[in-house]
């Protein structure tokens, strides 16, 4: 009974130690890619961002967004020339986990409750 009891405590201690790395500092600033699947092709979008404005580059278009950093790990992207209603809603961004030049994010329009996922590589600072 005693052995159980330590392997529980063990156990309790080890996994309450854990915890994912957040480093987010180190993605406020620089060039990033993401790359997703859309229709079954990787599609790759590039962005470059500073503490208040992102530059978004895909399929040769360019597209900015106004930052406005909630802390460390929460950021509200607003679209600096929308160019319809759905592009006027900010989108708020979430980094959840940090490893090394990448981080996991979620991401959901303000106000709604739909969220997705996904992973950005960091390929430089800024020059």
């Amino acid at each position: 009974m005693n052995k159980v009891v330590y392997l529980v405590l063990l156990s309790v201690v080890l996994s309450s130690c854990y915890q994912s790395e957040r480093n987010c500092n180190k993605f406020k600033t620089g060039v990033f890619e993401f790359k997703t699947l859309v229709n079954g092709e990787l599609e790759t979008t590039k962005f470059i961002r500073n503490d208040s404005i992102e530059i978004e580059l895909y399929k040769n278009k360019r597209d900015t967004a106004y930052i406005r950093w909630v802390n460390d790990c929460q950021y509200i992207l607003t679209s600096k020339n929308p160019k319809n209603r759905s592009e006027k809603k900010p989108i708020q961004m979430r980094i959840l986990t940090t490893n090394g030049d990448t981080y996991k994010f979620s991401y959901n329009i303000v106000g709604e409750t739909n969220t997705q996922q996904g992973q950005v590589t960091k390929i430089s600072e800024l020059k």
